[in-house]
């Protein structure tokens, strides 16, 4: 049996918490709006170039934008969104811009 894929995923979640993150979905409960990543990071901002939430799933975060390092787990609530990234999008949060 071949080990599946781990999805890398952008996740934003709700008007009150008004986070971005990324990392490695481990679980995900969209009927409770919960979801754990390992290898996390948030984007605190991203820069125009970037152009907007699904620029950041579709080509990572653009020089200007600024993204913490990462942790090993977050279990983030009021997910409103998980977003595949691109092997692109990918590259770019790993490099953990903070420009």
């Amino acid at each position: 049996m071949s080990k599946a894929r781990e999805r890398k995923v952008v996740v934003t979640t709700d008007k009150d918490r008004r986070g971005v993150f990324f990392g490695t979905l481990k679980t995900w409960q969209p009927d409770k709006q919960v979801c754990v990543l390992t290898n996390a990071r948030m984007c605190v901002y991203w820069s125009q170039s970037t152009k907007g939430v699904l620029g950041l799933a579709a080509n990572g975060p653009q020089s200007g934008s600024r993204v913490t390092p990462s942790i090993p787990s977050i279990e983030l609530n009021g997910v409103t969104s998980v977003m595949d990234a691109t092997d692109i999008a990918i590259d770019q949060w790993e490099k953990g811009v903070w420009s």
